[in-house]
């Protein structure tokens, strides 16, 4: 099914994993984002279960081993075209995740890859949703 005017919301996975004070944040490199900061994730695949999802989208992107803490919260990013037609849809379900070992770097459809502070976040031009997440994620770990 395509991204641009699926018939349906399509899965996506994004995880907040955390390196003692410091977040991981990717830059996509591929629409709809293309060229923004976000958190790593992706599509889930047809016969894969979420976690496995998340772990592969994050091993793909950021070459990173995580350990999955806890669900924050199912986000529905809905994005029209100028003629307010849906031209994406996604159900999104983040997770809070640790660090466990791996050296980031950018990797499938990543461009770049940072640590940063919950302070730094506001640097980064971050989706409103993506930082409140972040946030979410300090009282989960």
């Amino acid at each position: 099914m395509s991204r641009d005017y699926p018939t349906r919301p399509l899965v996506g996975v994004g995880a907040v994993i955390w390196r003692d004070d410091k977040v991981l944040l990717v830059r996509r490199g591929k629409p709809p984002k293309d060229g923004e900061w976000s958190l790593p994730g992706g599509a889930q695949e047809l016969g894969e279960t979420i976690l496995q999802a998340l772990t592969r989208e994050v091993q793909e992107e950021t070459g990173l081993t995580i350990k999955v803490v806890a669900l924050i919260d199912v986000i529905d990013a809905i994005i029209p075209d100028k003629d307010g037609n849906i031209r994406n849809h996604y159900t999104l379900v983040d997770f809070a995740a640790r660090w466990v070992g791996g050296d980031a770097r950018p990797g499938d459809d990543v461009t770049a890859v940072c640590w940063a502070t919950l302070e730094e976040l506001s640097d980064y031009g971050l989706w409103q949703e993506t930082s409140r997440v972040i946030r979410d994620s300090v009282k989960l770990l």
